[in-house]
């Protein structure tokens, strides 16, 4: 792809953030809306669980496809297609005349959904090539759920309670269709030199693995752990990890990049990114049931309740993008492990719900830590990889988000079920455990340096590929 310049190179940014806003703007606003779904659709916790989870799901079995396709027909044009399905499905989900329905048209937003994040990422990975400049744009990115998580509940609250809970996704139309029209004109197209082979197998393989594990978390309160239906579920799962694996390894062209896991900083992003977005979707999930159901708040004042959590987000992100440009991403892991792990810790412990003062504190402990932890795990996942690859480094980084979300709601909504509130809060605190030690262990000299030697590994068959084709052409 030619180099663009400056100006070019900021709209191209500026139209991936708002792909970026628009999903992320749809979850934080969803959540809100939940316990009037509840109401009017007569709506279990279960349902409302699969409300989020059909959604994330989908998502994440098919963000690899999707980055790895945008790698090889090109860029622009899944981002496009991507744009159309997630506007048409918002549309669809407004019109939704049952909560069945409704995770339907959900899971439509989905498909297009996953043409966008992590194809968005790959355009920014090749539009900013120089390290310092690409972590400042990431640090942009990871602004733009700040934003979202700001304004999505305050945004909701204010629709929900004026309007209705349907009106929230008429929000993402207006966006959908701007940022349509804009990437038509701006985005340069691109694509991957070496086209990579579609994984029918694998792509089957991930989509058993993460429903049945899914299914039977958030199931198990009301079928029983021990029944044949779950145990079914667990064993569907492992059967599917264990294929997968084993199917991936022998493949030339895989769905998932096993070779991508031989280094540590790219395995402990992976593992980080579960590890915060469950404590994300659960935390989310838990408050707006808790303010709402308990406190008795209306929608719009149990989203300005959170608006401290989603303001620190807001302002954590693109400083974590500078910090992560100037001094590497340990010093954003650590703090964001941290605050995480604190603000759950108060729940736990110390009942912060009980308190007014502790509430406030929790949340903005939660919102700095957030609010810092995206910007590495995006950097680390990209950074030190071929380009060629750019595409299906950033689909994994995206995909595990979308899976510890996805587990996230299902454990914290399993839990909910069976009344283990306390226990909820500590599996919240854990994620944020494991985000500040394996933030500290996978960012030092070792970890850069098995990151070099897979980057080496994976740059080989590229370059034999090449040699072969020239050598046919001679």
């Amino acid at each position: 792809m030619p180099e663009l310049s400056s100006r070019r190179r900021m709209l191209v940014l500026a139209i991936c953030c708002m792909s970026l806003l628009m999903v992320s703007l749809d979850n934080t606003i969803l959540n809100v809306a939940l316990p009037s779904m509840q109401k009017e659709l007569h709506a279990s916790v279960a349902g409302l669980q699969w409300t989020i989870d059909a959604y994330t799901l989908v998502l994440a079995s098919l963000l690899m496809l999707a980055g790895s396709t945008a790698d090889r027909i090109g860029r622009r044009r899944v981002f496009q297609t991507g744009l159309v399905l997630f506007t048409a499905g918002s549309v669809l989900c407004s019109l939704a005349p049952s909560l069945q329905w409704l995770i339907v048209f959900r899971m439509v937003q989905a498909v297009g959904g996953s043409m966008l994040n992590p194809v968005a990422m790959s355009i920014i990975t090749n539009t900013f090539t120089e390290p310092r400049e690409r972590a400042r744009a990431i640090g942009v990115w990871g602004g733009v759920v700040g934003v979202s998580m700001a304004a999505g509940p305050v945004l909701g609250g204010l629709l929900v309670q004026t309007v209705g809970w349907r009106s929230i996704f008429w929000i993402n139309l207006p966006v959908g269709l701007l940022a349509l029209v804009l990437t038509a004109r701006y985005v340069p197209e691109s694509r991957a030199a070496t086209a990579r082979r579609v994984d029918p197998v694998g792509q089957l393989l991930v989509i058993a693995l993460l429903g049945s594990l899914t299914y039977a978390i958030i199931e198990a309160p009301d079928a029983g752990w021990t029944s044949a239906l779950i145990l079914g579920c667990l064993a569907v799962a492992i059967g599917s990890l264990a294929g997968l694996v084993s199917y991936e390894r022998r493949r030339v062209d895989p769905l998932i990049e096993l070779g991508f896991f031989r280094s540590a900083p790219f395995s402990g992003a992976t593992v980080i990114a579960v590890s915060a977005f469950a404590a994300l979707g659960g935390f989310l999930f838990l408050n707006t049931l808790y303010l709402q159901n308990t406190r008795g708040l209306s929608a719009l004042d149990a989203g300005l309740s959170m608006l401290p959590m989603a303001v620190m987000c807001l302002v954590f992100a693109p400083l974590s993008g500078r910090l992560v440009a100037n001094r590497g991403p340990r010093l954003s892991l650590v703090l964001a492990g941290t605050a995480m792990t604190i603000s759950g810790v108060l729940f736990a412990a110390l009942d912060a719900e009980s308190s007014t003062t502790l509430l406030f504190t929790s949340y903005v402990l939660f919102g700095i830590g957030f609010g810092l932890v995206n910007a590495p795990i995006t950097n680390t996942a990209v950074s030190g990889m071929p380009r060629s690859q750019a595409g299906v480094a950033a689909a994994v980084a995206s995909t595990s988000r979308q899976v510890g979300q996805s587990l996230g709601v299902a454990v914290i909504g399993a839990a909910i079920a069976a009344e283990l509130h306390t226990a909820a809060w500590w599996i919240i605190a854990g994620c944020g455990a494991v985000v500040l030690i394996l933030g500290t262990l996978t960012t030092g000299r070792w970890a850069a340096g098995t990151a070099e030697r897979a980057a080496e590994r994976l740059r080989e068959p590229a370059v034999r590929t090449a040699g072969a084709e020239a050598v046919t052409k001679s």
